[in-house]
């Protein structure tokens, strides 16, 4: 497992946790949290620092993709023990970009009822590049010849099998559930000129391996239960293909929709136009 390490600014030292090796997972720095999720962890998109709107919709949970933009994953531990998330984008680990199950795969570690922003792949110890929307033939997953899996995010969350104080814990908390926004991103002006202008084009959504950011982490060991504790799956694509799906409507439909919505039942006081009158 890995942690990421305290922000530099505050000048808090980097602590290393260890406990009975059974998995190898990351713990990632918290950062400022509604979204998909169980009662346990929950997950969401972020574009600009705000969630992305979610489709529920056969039989799964949709986000609209918005081309060329960086995004982040925000995972928040909703209970009061450690708890392992491994986290997959396009079907690779977004620790190493090593395809596996859930239970081998290194996972990012996160303390009791804590919150952090996992930005892009990790590619060092102190080093990720970024998330962001692209095409299939231009996707991190295509790079690396695994293409099997694109579009989709997904985090398997692990409880720490044995809870035990940390030093967060003894020193006060160190990050607590900030409370949901209640506004989604939405597209810039550019972001929406970009998307009308990709509309007329077939593209599939994938992500990219983008510019380099500061990120830093340490290897620390959890032993964990053996099963999983919750499993959270969010697909995305592009506007064309979520309207292609039913899960948005037509830019039609939404003008009808639209219309509708407006629609009320009494106005000025009349009676019903006799079509059977001939202008008496």
């Amino acid at each position: 497992m890995f942690s990421q390490e305290r922000n530099r600014q505050h000048g808090s030292p980097t602590v290393a946790l260890f406990a009975t090796a059974v998995a190898i997972a990351l713990i990632a720095f918290p950062s400022p949290i509604e979204a998909l999720g169980t009662g346990v962890c929950r997950i969401e998109v972020l574009v600009d620092g705000k969630p992305l709107t979610e489709h529920p919709a056969r039989g799964t949970t949709y986000i609209e993709a918005l081309r060329g933009r960086e995004y982040a994953l925000r995972l928040t531990n909703l209970i009061d023990r450690r708890i392992a998330v491994a986290l997959a984008v396009d079907g690779l680990n977004s620790i190493d970009a090593k395809t596996s199950s859930a239970s081998k795969a290194s996972k990012w570690v996160l303390g009791p009822y804590e919150t952090t922003t996992i930005s892009g792949w990790q590619v060092s110890s102190t080093d990720a590049r970024r998330f962001f929307f692209t095409t299939e033939e231009e996707g991190y997953g295509s790079w690396l010849g695994r293409d099997a899996n694109l579009g989709v995010i997904e985090a398997v969350v692990y409880r720490e099998k044995k809870p035990r104080l940390t030093l967060g814990q003894w020193l006060g908390s160190r990050s607590k559930a900030a409370p949901s926004p209640t506004d989604r991103a939405r597209p810039s002006a550019e972001a929406e000129k970009q998307a009308g202008e990709a509309a007329d084009a077939d593209d599939l959504a994938a992500t990219g391996i983008g510019r380099r950011v500061d990120h830093r982490v340490q290897r620390v060991h959890l032993e964990l239960e053996e099963r999983p504790a919750a499993q959270l799956r969010l697909r995305y694509e592009y506007r064309r293909q979520l309207v292609h799906l039913g899960v948005l409507p037509s830019p039609e439909e939404e003008t009808a929709l639209a219309r509708r919505e407006g629609a009320k039942g009494f106005s000025d006081f009349t009676f019903s136009p006799d079509p059977f009158s001939h202008g008496r």
